[in-house]
């Protein structure tokens, strides 16, 4: 039964309408997307000073990632984002655990840190000059004219 009044029937311009205008504001929606895994705040006070690396994963858990530079210094990281329409997405949340361990592997100290902590990191867009030839798409189409076998014979020795 139609919730019109009698005699009444929607056309279908009306129906795409009001099709479209309800399918542009659920794209005007944000999308949250939950990525990465901090630990237990539980399991995390249970971490010692001097404690292994083998205690620390029996634990909370393999770390994240792992020091660029140093073995020494775990991470565990979880962002979420939020993402409008085709707008880049948003951070809004952000818990990072970093863990330091001594030269013995051991820990030495624990820090929590959040979104007030992080900092923006300048991007250099700069190029790295390399060796050879630029190649045009001229070169490309026209570079292998005159390169082809001219003797006849078949193959690549003939």
């Amino acid at each position: 039964m139609w919730p019109f009044r009698a005699g009444f029937h929607p056309s279908l311009p009306a129906i795409a309408a009001l099709s479209g205008a309800a399918l542009a504001l659920s794209a005007c929606s944000a999308t949250v997307a939950q990525r990465g895994n901090v630990p237990d705040p539980e399991k995390l006070e249970q971490v010692k000073l001097g404690d292994t690396k083998d205690n620390v994963v029996q634990l909370i858990g393999s770390p994240s990632t792992i020091g660029t530079f140093t073995d020494k210094r775990w991470y565990y990281i979880s962002r979420k984002t939020e993402k409008v329409a085709f707008f880049n997405p948003t951070t809004v949340d952000q818990q990072v655990v970093e863990i330091l361990f001594d030269e013995q592997d051991k820990v030495l100290e624990v820090k929590k840190l959040n979104l007030d902590d992080a900092q923006d990191v300048a991007v250099v867009d700069r190029k790295t000059p390399t060796a050879g030839k630029s190649i045009t798409v001229f070169d490309q189409l026209l570079g292998n004219l005159g390169k082809f076998n001219k003797s006849g014979g078949k193959g690549a020795g003939g």
